[in-house]
């Protein structure tokens, strides 16, 4: 891809300030979904400062040679049930999300080493491009129910989905726009033009809804925004509410050998799973940046990053973090790889974690909207993961049979439970691309005899 700003090129602050904000916008939505979805006291303020802080990290052990945000990650939300559900209380709970964080964070390390050891040619012979290609592809294309679920959905209750859509199509149809014909900075900058006038549209409907007594058209919600009392210092500034600060010492003491097998068997075979995820991802980041970061900084680099960045964000936020397609869909669209623009989003989310009104404004943006951009996110991560495996001949019976089922088994949404732990469907897909590249890696051996 021919990349307007490469990974160590470094624009006008102007310019990082807003790819910090695009990037951001982009990741958000996702971010903070995980928190919301678990409950049980987890803030989307808490993580945000735990994926900036686990981002920070990931930067760091990478020398700044990786461009990608880590996020919540919705793998681990099994676990996060089972951390609480196998709980005597709820601040027993939290600490279980910690310690299930470095377990999993453990065995990336343990990944780390043996890549040190033997180095990454293996992985290679173990996914070619038929397996890495499809399964690319399915990270996007797996998401897509949720795109159009949010595309179509409002934030109200009442709300016309038709009213909604709309939203979202303007979204959609203005960040296209502004990235296809855009000139300069709106060509960068497309995600924040396209949620501003998605944002825009769904407040003038409101508007209309209110002044005719229409509540259909009524599909944003200020809530988070009208709430907030500006006579106390708390609606200005507030330090977010910390998985470490809510689990107490009394609830660390409450911990039980049983307790500690629950969370054993809901977070390690997930973090094998993950790492599956993390490997497509950065071979997908590599296609799209020209440089094979396997090699450069190395996937030892990258694996220690996420799996110490995954430790510490829990640490904060409660949520484990992973390398995020949205992120990746961002870098693709705007071609812009500047690893400085990961540095300023992961400082602002940090900051923006304190500041309760910017928390609540971005609360605010309809799902409708962030279904608009992530229709343009995740059909760029799907097609970028078929391009890699153009050149791959599917005349050859291996190659048809290794993409059918990888394909078929990711667009069919397979996902295998085994008590509390859960093997969704990237990881369900690749690894019946590996075991049916295993089974019929014969006829390549007798033909080449």
């Amino acid at each position: 891809m021919n990349l307007i700003y490469g990974i160590k090129d470094r624009p006008s602050f102007d310019k990082i300030v807003l790819f910090a904000i695009q990037q951001l916008l982009a990741i958000m939505a996702a971010t903070i979904a995980v928190p919301a979805i678990v409950g049980n006291g987890l803030s989307a303020s808490a993580a945000l400062f735990g994926a900036g802080v686990g981002t920070i990290i990931y930067l760091l052990f990478t020398k700044s040679s990786s461009p990608v945000f880590l996020g919540s990650s919705f793998a681990f939300i099994g676990s996060m049930f089972s951390a609480f559900g196998g709980a005597a209380s709820i601040s027993i709970g939290y600490w279980g999300l910690i310690i299930g964080a470095l377990m999993a964070g453990i065995v990336y390390i343990i990944i780390a080493a043996i890549v040190k050891a033997f180095g990454v040619e293996w992985i290679n012979k173990l996914m070619p491009p038929v397996i890495i290609g499809p399964t690319v592809a399915i990270i996007g294309l797996s998401l897509s129910g949720n795109a159009i679920g949010d595309l179509m959905k409002s934030s109200v209750e009442g709300g016309s989905t038709y009213v909604a859509l709309i939203c979202g199509l303007i979204t959609l149809g203005v960040t296209m726009l502004c990235s296809t014909y855009g000139k300069k900075i709106g060509r960068l900058i497309p995600f924040i033009i396209g949620i501003l006038a998605g944002y825009l549209a769904a407040s003038i409907f409101a508007a209309i809804g209110k002044a005719t007594g229409n509540s259909s058209l009524i599909v944003i919600n200020y809530d988070a925004l009208t709430s907030l009392d500006f006579h106390t210092a708390a609606a200005y500034v507030s330090l977010p509410k910390f998985a470490f600060f809510l689990g107490g010492l009394e609830g660390f003491k409450g911990i039980t050998g049983t307790y500690l097998l629950t969370i054993f068997a809901a977070y390690v075979p997930v973090a094998f799973v993950v790492f599956a995820e993390h490997l497509a991802d950065h071979k997908n980041l590599s296609a799209i940046v020209g440089t094979d970061l396997l090699k450069e900084p190395g996937l030892t680099r990258t694996l220690l990053g996420d799996g110490v960045g995954t430790f510490v964000s829990t640490l904060f936020g409660g949520c484990p973090n992973t390398t995020y397609g949205e992120s990746i869909g961002c870098v693709a669209i705007t071609r812009n790889a500047s690893t400085v623009s990961i540095w300023g989003c992961a400082i602002l989310c940090i900051i923006f974690s304190l500041l309760t009104p910017l928390v609540a404004f971005l609360t605010t943006i309809p799902n409708c909207v962030m279904g608009g951009v992530c229709v343009a996110l995740y059909g760029f991560i799907a097609v970028s993961g078929l391009k890699m495996f153009q050149t791959v001949d599917l005349n050859k019976n291996k190659n048809l049979f290794v993409a059918s089922v990888i394909l078929i088994t990711g667009v069919g949404g397979m996902v295998i439970k085994f008590g509390a732990v859960e093997i969704r469907t990237v990881a369900c897909a690749l690894i019946l691309g590996i075991l049916t590249n295993v089974m019929l890696s014969k006829e390549e051996d007798e033909k080449s005899e």
